[in-house]
């Protein structure tokens, strides 16, 4: 079967590295080769770049400088890591990927759809992901489970209204584009949310067989 993109989306809390985990033991038992990743980050410059992102001593830092140190992270990822990984046959597995950008940069900034979507395509090209997995829940709980994780980061300081429409505006995608987003409720209990997560694996994979 050829390669696959999978990313991971969902506010605070929404548990996107545990269930990362579970899709790639689900894939590897059919004998998936399965590289993971996350955004921003996954590579040694990427990982550097994340860091002037997320550290709440870095203080005020404009919505178009957060942008284009998201895209540029997002630049090296792909030419480093996620194009040659999918070029080589594997599988990449992504905590977080542009759809975060339309959410936090979009509706939780306000920044221009459109500036998203040009930067978008001059990164990206024509690379989209072939599923996501779109983890949702309240944001009072996932804020909850965040903070029990320790220190928040710059980005986590925000506030409950800025993350109410990064909600939104990730349920707005998915029902934009019911075709590659997938909506599983991430507010009950871990096995619950991955009993939802091997439905869709179930579903998504007879498919991609009937296009080997």
């Amino acid at each position: 079967m050829q390669s696959r993109f999978i990313t991971f989306e969902g506010g605070e809390g929404a548990g996107k590295s545990s269930n990362m985990a579970f899709v790639a033991d689900w894939l590897r038992a059919r004998g998936v080769e399965v590289v993971c990743s996350r955004e921003p980050g996954g590579t040694e410059l990427a990982e550097q770049i994340r860091e002037l992102l997320l550290a709440p001593a870095q203080g005020e830092m404009s919505d178009g400088a957060e942008l284009l140190l998201i895209f540029a992270a997002r630049a090296q990822h792909l030419a480093e890591k996620i194009q040659p990984a999918l070029a080589a046959g594997s599988w990449v597995l992504c905590d977080r990927f542009t759809d975060a950008t339309y959410a936090y940069q979009g509706g939780g900034r306000g920044l221009s759809v459109d500036k998203i979507r040009r930067l978008e395509q001059l990164v990206q090209g024509d690379l989209r992901p072939d599923l996501t997995l779109l983890l949702d829940l309240p944001v009072a709980v996932g804020m909850q489970r965040a903070g029990k994780r320790g220190d928040l980061d710059r980005i986590e300081q925000q506030s409950l209204d800025f993350f109410e429409r990064i909600r939104t505006t990730y349920l707005q995608r998915a029902a934009d584009a019911p075709e590659r987003i997938a909506v599983v409720d991430a507010s009950c209990e871990l096995v619950a949310v991955q009993q939802q997560l091997q439905r869709v694996l179930e579903q998504r994979w007879a498919l991609w067989e009937k296009e080997k």
